[in-house]
């Protein structure tokens, strides 16, 4: 079988010449590969970019790089170049598609505009479109919200998503994103029975450094706690145009707070295991991988209950925020910490979530609700 991906994910060259790509999507495609034959991934290719740490080259020889312009940004030129690739875009996935037996497309983004209708409209090909945002988000970009009611109205392929919703449609499948592999099931359930949840506990947080993913909520709720000698440190990984400012607003908070930037995943598991928290109050998220990972190695999610969320983190496996109820300073302060059995039990539970996102599992639900 010939699988054809379309995506945005963002490929750069390292300092050796090489195709790296964001490593998590990266192995996704190596895992498709070992099980359903060649895969063909049509993505970004950011020429004159530095790759971040977190970029990884693949490690499956039947997976077969196929470069596209990237496109979007801030200014007014990287706006345009949406519709400037549109083109050049399409034609490569034509090109593609002639040779595939199943495409997959990734959504939303931007190229997702005129992709979507394309793919419905001059494609009969078997297919099937990965929904990786927040599906019951009422506010949101406008071509997302184009791109969301293409999908449901004017299609007929299967679409996966995050959560079980209310009056779901029969052709919107619920899939848990995957993360994880059975090596690291084995390692994660070691650390978890090794780890003790005495106070003083570690801290973390991984994702973009940006307001919505509520890094300067974090910070507040932490420089606020009458009792800042319940915490060792923060770890904070991630990176954006932000984190020199976010490192200047960290300053006066009164714990260790150290930003690691991107790390490679090896490294990003290291904090996992040294964590007993992972604090993540976003606004908007479909289901962050960064929660299934952290939870593998015991980190117990603090986390908004947004999208799909709230259908994982419960109260018996970690602490779940209800942003419309109060502040996240206020609730964070108000959490016990002080139990360490019953946060060991609450690790024990949140390791066992999160068995629900391996690989091996998706690829047997591909297999048989999607690939057939």
């Amino acid at each position: 079988m010939r699988l054809l991906i379309i995506s945005h994910t963002s490929h750069f060259y390292d300092e050796n010449g090489q195709i790296v790509g964001w490593g998590p999507t990266i192995r996704e495609m190596d895992y498709l590969a070992e099980r359903f034959g060649e895969v063909v991934h049509v993505a970004c290719l950011h020429k004159n970019v530095k790759a971040p740490a977190s970029s990884v080259p693949y490690g499956n020889k039947n997976v077969r790089y196929v470069p596209i312009p990237s496109y979007g940004g801030e200014n007014i030129k990287e706006k345009i170049s949406i519709i400037t690739n549109a083109f050049t875009i399409l034609k490569t996935i034509a090109k593609e598609l002639k040779h595939a037996d199943v495409f997959q497309f990734r959504a939303p983004t931007a190229m997702g505009m005129y992709v979507i209708p394309y793919l419905s409209i001059f494609s009969n090909k078997k297919g099937w479109y990965k929904y990786a945002g927040n599906w019951v988000r009422e506010v949101q970009p406008f071509s997302y919200t184009f791109q969301r009611s293409w999908l449901l109205k004017r299609q007929k392929r299967k679409i996966t998503i995050n959560g079980s919703w209310e009056n779901q449609p029969s052709k919107c499948l619920s899939f848990e994103n995957p993360c994880l592999d059975n090596e690291d099931r084995k390692l994660g359930s070691i650390v978890v029975q090794s780890k003790v949840y005495a106070k003083p506990l570690v801290l973390c947080f991984v994702g973009r450094l940006d307001k919505e993913k509520g890094v300067y909520n974090m910070l507040d709720a932490i420089k606020r706690h009458p009792d800042k000698s319940s915490f060792v440190r923060l770890d904070i990984v991630g990176d954006s145009a932000e984190k020199a400012e976010m490192e200047e607003y960290a300053k006066d908070v009164g714990l260790p707070i150290i930003f690691h930037g991107a790390l490679p995943r090896a490294e990003v598991f290291e904090i996992y295991k040294q964590s007993h928290l992972l604090l993540l109050p976003s606004q908007s998220e479909g289901f962050p991988k960064v929660v299934a990972e952290a939870a593998n190695f015991g980190c117990i999610p603090v986390v908004s209950d947004v999208s799909s969320i709230g259908q994982y983190v419960k109260q018996d496996n970690g602490f779940l925020w209800e942003s419309n109820k109060q502040s996240f300073e206020d609730f964070f302060i108000a959490l016990d910490f002080d139990n360490e059995e019953i946060l060991k039990e609450k690790a024990k539970k949140t390791h066992e979530m999160a068995g629900l996102f391996t690989f091996e599992r998706y690829l047997d639900k591909l297999e048989k609700e999607v690939i057939g």
